[in-house]
């Protein structure tokens, strides 16, 4: 079933929760809404759920607009950050609580919880109630208690925020797998850009209750529309600079810098200024001392983090500003071979260069 969120509004006094949000999505998607806290992202789920209702703009499922019905007429279900386990029942009654509300026989109750026992892999676990499983298994018990009414639309309110790191990236692909196996049309909100990017065939962000960019996580991540979205998603060097030539490729020159940068967005026009967006691990740090030219810049390394596959070097430029780069550790010596105040040069490829207008 596809979803469609037309010009939705929703405030809370003077607070602008949700403005003016349209967003389309397709039948079996899962796309996630991926913001910081109070961006508007779970008020946002909510609206879809009925528990919340919009001041303006409708909600529409299969081109039906939804907004009269309740919650339990909606085949939406939604899964919470707190899994909303009831403590007292044990797992397969947790499950049966929703099918039994719809009216199901008892026979017809059974085979429901089986399949969805079956389908997150928790047969063996029937009996115990919640306390007596991991964060894991009661995740997935959450999860099949929100598939048992076979709803149209599942939606995810920050779904791996109580499990561990290592924990959470296992689990982020067992649900995929799981939603993907059922066919039902996801919605994810988080905060955590790794995992909107792992789980999502799209992401929409959203900033101060608006929609900032909706793309897939390549898109995304590649091709940040705004300061606001390449800052959020991963990290990314920023140098203000001013377009001086333009033909098949754009020169800029660096502010408070003697360099230039050459990059293929043909989009510019001379005099126009930017902000030089290039991600860390497209940077190439050396330690030889390179002639200086186009997209190379000098510096001192000023901080190293070594974080195993690859280290994040911290370069202080000529002009006191810091750029990153990401070295990788592909032998076990690598992090000695460079230390702090050592000078180094920075490099990259034009094609690597994304302009972002100053006033995004």
């Amino acid at each position: 079933m596809s979803v469609e969120i037309l010009n939705v509004s929703k405030s809370f006094g003077d607070t602008h929760a949700v403005q003016d949000v349209s967003l389309t999505i397709e039948q079996g998607e899962i796309f996630a809404l991926l913001g910081g806290s109070g961006c508007g992202k779970t008020t946002l789920l909510r609206m879809l759920a009925g528990f919340e209702s919009p001041d303006s703009g409708d909600v529409r499922i299969n081109g039906e607009s939804i907004l009269a019905l309740p919650p339990f007429h909606r085949h939406v279900n939604m899964m919470f950050q707190s899994y909303a386990l009831f403590p007292h029942m044990t797992v397969e009654k947790n499950i049966a609580f929703g099918p039994a509300q719809d009216g199901l026989s008892k026979q017809e109750i059974a085979e429901r919880v089986d399949e969805v026992l079956e389908l997150v892999q928790m047969e063996r676990y029937r009996k115990r109630k919640p306390a007596q499983l991991s964060g894991g298994q009661q995740q997935r018990i959450a999860l099949a208690r929100s598939l048992a009414k076979k709803p149209s639309l599942l939606l995810l309110d920050e779904p791996m925020a109580a499990l561990d790191k290592k924990l959470r990236m296992r689990m982020q692909l067992e649900l995929v797998s799981i939603v993907e196996q059922v066919g039902v049309t996801c919605i994810i909100v988080t905060h955590d850009q790794e995992e909107a990017m792992t789980m999502s065939n799209r992401i929409a962000i959203m900033d101060a209750g608006r929609i900032r960019q909706v793309g897939t996580p390549q898109e995304i991540y590649e091709y940040p529309n705004s300061r606001m979205t390449a800052e959020f998603v991963g990290s990314i060097n920023l140098l203000p600079a001013t377009v001086t030539a333009c033909a098949e490729s754009t020169t800029l020159q660096l502010k408070d810098a003697a360099s230039t940068v050459v990059c293929r967005d043909t989009r510019a026009r001379e005099g126009e200024a930017y902000l030089v967006a290039i991600r860390p691990e497209k940077v190439a740090l050396s330690t030889e001392d390179e002639a200086a030219g186009p997209n190379c810049l000098r510096g001192v390394i000023d901080d190293i983090a070594y974080l195993g596959s690859h280290s994040v070097v911290h370069v202080r430029l000529e002009n006191g500003k810091i750029m990153q780069a990401h070295m990788s550790n592909v032998s076990r010596d690598a992090r000695t071979q460079i230390d702090f105040e050592q000078p180094v040069t920075l490099s990259w490829e034009p094609e690597s260069v994304l302009l972002i207008s100053e006033d995004d």
